[in-house]
This record gives C-alpha cells, structure tokens and sequence, in this order.
C-alpha cells in the first residue's frame, strides 16, 4: 500500500517538475541546444526521485510516460498564451 502511493508521488512529481520544462522548450528552435536541455532536464531529477523512492528500473515507463505528459502539457500551455487566447468566461 505504501509503495503505491509513493509511485502515485513519483508519477506525479515527474509531471510537475515537467511542465515548466515544457513551457520553457516550446519558446527556443526545434532540436537547438536550449531546446535539447529543456526537453532532457527533468530526466537526472526524475532518476534522483526514483532512486530515493527505492523502486527498480520496472517503473520508467511510467515516469517517462509522466514526464512527457508534462512537457506536452507546458507546450501546450505555452502556445495557447502565445496566441493570446484566454479562458473562455460565461455570459452573464
């Protein structure tokens, strides 16, 4: 039980710590130097959180999938504030 939730942590974590990494790739060239180490910094952080959590290498999948989820996220997010567009507001 204790271990599910200190993955359920972890995942979480890694998608977190993903997402301004994310929002910050989206603002340099595709495949540039900036780009690359924007894209591939939260990988040592998740590895470090993994490793103190104590879970074994069957678990990377899952960060991963974690991990690329928050860097599309901050993309996402990045290009949607970039055109300007807001949340839509209700009409009174």
């Amino acid at each position: 039980m204790q271990d599910s939730f200190s993955l359920v942590g972890l995942v979480l974590l890694a998608f977190i710590v993903s997402v301004p990494c994310g929002y910050v790739r989206e603002s340099f060239k595709k495949f540039s130097l900036f780009w690359l180490l924007s894209a591939h910094l939260p990988i040592p952080m998740v590895y470090h959180m993994r490793q103190m959590a104590g879970f074994d290498w069957q678990v990377i999948p899952l960060t991963l999938a974690s991990a690329i989820g928050g860097q599309m996220l901050g993309g996402w997010y990045k290009r949607r504030v970039r055109r300007g567009r807001k949340t839509p507001q209700r009409q009174p």
